[in-house]
């Protein structure tokens, strides 16, 4: 596929996307491969107190909490400042980890599919321990040994122009309320022959992978960022052709999301040229100031023998835990880990527009972020529960929280990166309107075309949420 093109491309990710057949393993094979990972191999995780981490220490003049080698992570504290929403001034944790790390996967065409080599990987945060995960998953410190392990696998191919084709090599943000601008390189590569494949990992279709995502805290969230950057046929393909490319049994919902992947900007309420004058004009309006500071000076939390915690509220909480597991690079280690007191949500609400499926948008301010505001799902909501008994104002959280079933299209609860957070779970939504109801949108809200959505993915407005929701809506059969 030397001579592939841009729209070429686009249509073979299409094609694997409404194909479940697996010249390698049928999807029951694979399950019963994914179930015995779980037995198959120790992995171990117990909380432990902050006194019993190694090669982590409490810097004496900030608190800060470090790791020896000055490398992977630390956890430091903010203070912040802003015009925008019900708070305008709090302080908190936040991890600091300035290097870009590789989330990426290899693909492979084999009979005209595009096969992705996929990853069975124990992760020491996820509440199920092993999850579907991107070929490669590594911080520049892994991938630069700090820890002393082995490097981890098929990493040349990310690394050396020479033995893959890239397709996609995208830099995208992670949760703007937890990583000071923090940065991972979403990479996809093609190969064009055999390649050994090692025992925890396997070839899919990106048809099984979006039957995976209809499944509870199967598809890390990694491998969903990647996903999330696939691109498919724009709209200069046409509605004819989008229409040939779906199959007859396809639903009404499917049949909708591609022609609005399709739909031309001039029949969409906006126009992208509109849309990012919307965003610009709120990145000069909404001000955040971030100053960082001594973790001992973040006003509002404690620290106790096992956590860093708010003094009042459910909030996250800094914790400790120790790992032995017999799958990764390096066998037992211990690590900080944020821990999340609550279940969040995310939801896309959706309807159509002049007969066009369009995405209810936020602009929505975040202190990690590097521009201030990233472009996020209608509800991007943690600590769900508190919020809600709170009065804390969510706009349109209502409609997620009382939905009816008849215009939910999507409903599953992801986990987040569980390499750094422990039992962080979001519930993802998508929920349809009916075409003839009207909404009074907040000023930072705005109605999108998925097309729109794609096209702004590939240039980094959308943050994770959006993007990790985004990967989640399949074109069903």
């Amino acid at each position: 596929m030397a001579d592939i093109t841009a729209t070429s491309l686009a249509q073979h990710f299409l094609k694997s996307a409404l194909i479940e057949d697996n010249c390698f393993q049928s999807t029951d094979a694979f399950l019963t491969w994914f179930s015995a990972k779980k037995t198959n191999h120790h992995f171990s995780v117990r909380r432990i107190p902050f006194s019993k981490l190694t090669q982590w220490f409490f810097e004496e003049a900030t608190s800060n909490l470090k790791h020896a080698s000055g490398r992977f992570f630390s956890i430091e504290g903010i203070r912040v400042t802003t015009n925008v929403g019900p708070v305008s001034s709090w302080d908190q944790p936040i991890i600091n980890q300035p290097e870009i790390g590789i989330l990426g996967i290899i693909t492979r065409e084999i009979d005209g599919v595009l096969y992705f080599l996929m990853q069975a990987k124990m992760e020491p945060g996820n509440v199920n321990i092993l999850q579907l995960s991107p070929t490669v998953q590594a911080t520049k410190s892994n991938f630069t040994q700090v820890h002393g392990g082995k490097l981890p696998p098929y990493l040349e191919y990310f690394l050396e122009r020479k033995k893959s084709r890239f397709l996609i090599d995208m830099l995208q943000t992670e949760q703007g309320g937890r990583f000071l601008h923090k940065r991972n390189r979403n990479m996809i590569v093609m190969i064009d022959h055999d390649i050994e494949v090692l025992d925890d990992f396997c070839w899919l279709t990106l048809g099984q992978i979006k039957r995976f995502l209809r499944c509870d805290n199967f598809v890390n969230m990694d491998a969903r960022s990647v996903l999330s950057c696939i691109p498919f046929p724009n709209w200069y393909l046409g509605h004819e052709s989008a229409q040939h490319m779906l199959p007859a049994t396809s639903d009404d919902f499917s049949r909708s999301l591609i022609l609005s992947l399709l739909c031309p900007d001039s029949s969409a309420c906006h126009s992208l040229c509109e849309i990012l004058s919307w965003f610009t004009e709120l990145k000069t309006k909404y001000q955040i100031h971030v100053e960082r500071i001594p973790l001992k000076d973040v006003r509002h939390w404690k620290r106790t023998d096992f956590e860093i915690c708010h003094e009042r509220y459910p909030l996250f909480s800094v914790i400790a835990v120790s790992v032995e597991a017999g799958t990764r690079e390096v066998f037992s280690w211990t690590q900080p880990l944020l821990m999340e007191q609550q279940q969040g949500l995310l939801g896309f609400l959706t309807k159509k527009i002049n007969g066009t499926l369009h995405f209810l948008m936020q602009a929505k301010l975040e202190p990690g972020n590097r521009d201030g505001i990233e472009i996020a799902p209608t509800v991007s909501c943690s600590a769900l529960t508190f919020k809600q008994t709170s009065g804390f104002p969510i706009p349109f959280l209502e409609r997620f929280v009382n939905a009816h079933p008849c215009h939910i299209r999507y409903d599953v609860v992801q986990s987040e990166e569980g390499g750094r957070f422990y039992h962080f779970l979001n519930r993802n939504m998508v929920i349809e309107l009916d075409e003839c109801e009207t909404i009074e949108a907040p000023e930072n809200y705005i109605w999108m075309t998925l097309g729109q959505i794609m096209e702004l993915v590939k240039h980094g407005y959308m943050n994770i949420d959006a993007r990790t929701l985004l990967s989640c809506i399949g074109l069903q059969k």
